[in-house]
């Protein structure tokens, strides 16, 4: 049974096309993860799927309900814990938790025990009389969590739910998700650009753009690449990337050698055993090699010639000279 099903779902905003035309569907009890990276347009799908951004097109059904022609049923149903802090750092984690539980209409005699439940199960109950503004950002987070919680949604939806968090705490607020999943049977829909965050999901939408561009498990996201990655270093990358082509046909039937970062990557079926060729016919101008498993991050490599850590530098970049702009605009 799907929880989700989305069809030819579009956004634009003017001439920017941020979501184009994305098909996908979500079982229940799934982690489905969207992967990718700053402005591909992973936040503005969930937006549309939580009736926060109108549809330029296409259809989106959530928990059975059409989000255009049924708002507020799909409302009630999900929860949502968005990428920036919404909590009021002026009220206590309980305050907080108790002032959702009346904007959704929980009865008093669920809402205490609610509340009490699911500060206990993000291990926050000794600070419930405590003020947000006296939480660190991982705590923030988990309050966040229990608070979309509070009303039983069928779908938790996670914008980035770990950003900005130290690994420590990021590895502990998956552990609350992993087993929010496995006691309630929860539908978890998440967005992340954290590679090691995606490997969690069931199955994982790489988008890019505004469209998806691969849509598997991460196993079989990872196997498609054709076995082991070479990395290597040579004097001149780009002339080796062009004799590596050359010189050794049967890697046309994988992804092409690609230079990036000041080395060159490629995948081949079983690399021990090219190995011991590939040193042998660039020994004379070979800085380093290396050979390892694949990771999400070669899948986005070699879907879109890019990683995703240059894609979140180039982002930053463009918005540190949107902000310049702006500023000198005054």
């Amino acid at each position: 049974m799907n929880t989700i099903e989305v069809e030819e779902l579009s956004r634009n905003f003017g001439q920017l096309v941020a979501v184009d035309r994305v098909s996908f569907q979500v079982a229940e009890g799934e982690i489905f993860g969207f992967l990718g990276p700053n402005g591909a347009g992973k936040t503005t799908n969930i937006n549309m799927l939580c009736t926060l951004l109108a549809l330029s097109g296409g259809r989106a059904i959530v928990n059975g309900y059409d989000v255009v022609r049924q708002r507020s049923e799909v409302r009630h149903s999900i929860g949502l814990v968005f990428q920036e802090p919404a909590l009021d750092e002026y009220l206590t984690a309980e305050q907080n938790l108790r002032f959702h539980a009346y904007a959704y209409n929980i009865p008093k005699e669920l809402r205490e025990k609610r509340i009490g439940k699911l500060l206990e199960l993000v291990e926050l109950s000794d600070r419930r009389k405590s003020k947000v503004r006296t939480f660190s950002g991982g705590m923030k987070r988990r309050l966040e969590i229990a608070r979309g919680l509070l009303h039983n949604p069928r779908v938790l939806f996670l914008d980035e739910p770990t950003l900005g968090l130290d690994p420590q705490t990021r590895r502990l607020i998956w552990d609350y998700i992993l087993a929010l999943r496995k006691e309630n049977n929860l539908t978890i829909f998440l967005t992340t650009h954290y590679m090691d965050e995606a490997e969690n999901s069931d199955r994982i939408s790489i988008i890019d753009h505004g469209r998806i561009i691969a849509l598997d498990t991460p196993d079989k996201l990872k196997d498609a690449l054709g076995g082991d990655v070479i990395t290597l270093k040579a004097v001149d990358n780009n002339a080796a990337a062009l004799e590596l082509k050359e010189r050794y046909p049967e890697l046309s039937s994988g992804p092409s050698p690609v230079v990036q970062n000041g080395v060159i990557t490629f995948s081949v079926p079983q690399g021990e055993k090219f190995l011991p060729k590939l040193m042998d016919s660039f020994q004379s101008h070979l800085l380093s090699i290396g050979i390892r498993r694949p990771t999400l991050d070669d899948v986005f490599l070699n879907l879109t010639g890019r990683a995703i850590r240059d894609e979140e530098a180039g982002f930053k970049e463009q918005m540190k000279g949107m902000v310049m702009r702006r500023g000198h605009g005054r």
